[in-house]
């Protein structure tokens, strides 16, 4: 098929994947408006060695990962929900939470997902104090020229994670069109052998039509 087929095809039935893609949207837009919110606080903790030389620099990326697994315990989700009062399992609160740790910048990142915009900003901030404590109780034990610091860079970021309506009403829409046009193209193809036009008879039969019957000669 050349362009100008396609486009016939389009103009025919261009309807069915503009219904789709209308539905789609609508449906994906719907069902995120049903959903339960979801807030993510981001909690960020600069680790900072006392001295700049490269041995206590590169011991203190060395650190990083110990500190990381140090926080991702349900040890310290418990000291969190104690210190929040929070009615929740340290177990469950710590599968909210994920920690990851950035060896260029020095720094640990704490972001809590929770259905309640305070309590995830609460919960990402004293995540965040866990670790500037337990530094501050690490360094009473060495000299001051070796001591490594965890300093909060700011109060926690917080930003709505989920649902996404609009987003997700886009998406849905994309997908909605990619279907339609698969299905245009796949009824396109079941209808190949039916002819309709002067064109089909050509293109089945691979020779030229001279002439045609006019459909109201009987008139």
């Amino acid at each position: 098929m050349n362009l100008i087929d396609y486009g016939r095809i389009l103009l025919r039935r261009g309807w069915i994947i503009l219904l789709l893609a209308a539905l789609a949207a609508g449906g994906a837009f719907l069902i995120s408006r049903g959903q339960p919110q979801v807030w993510r606080a981001t909690q960020k903790v600069l680790i900072q060695p006392s001295r700049s030389d490269l041995g206590l620099t590169e011991s203190s990326r060395l650190l990083l990962n110990n500190l990381r697994s140090y926080l991702d315990s349900s040890y310290i989700a418990a000291d969190v929900i104690e210190n929040l009062r929070m009615d929740m399992t340290p177990e469950t609160l710590k599968g909210k939470v994920t920690i990851t740790a950035d060896q260029l910048s020095l720094m640990i990142q704490i972001d809590a997902d929770l259905e309640d915009e305070a309590q995830a900003g609460q919960v990402a901030l004293e995540w965040g104090n866990q670790l500037v404590r337990f530094r501050e109780e690490e360094n009473q034990k060495v000299l001051r020229q070796d001591q490594v610091t965890a300093r909060l860079q700011d109060n926690p970021a917080i930003s709505l994670l989920a649902p996404r309506p609009a987003i997700n009403a886009l998406a849905g829409g994309v997908l909605g069109l990619l279907l339609g046009s698969v299905l245009i193209f796949v009824l396109e193809y079941l209808e190949s052998s039916v002819i309709r036009r002067r064109e089909d008879l050509e293109r089945v039969m691979d020779i030229p039509v001279l002439a045609g019957i006019p459909d109201d000669i009987g008139a």
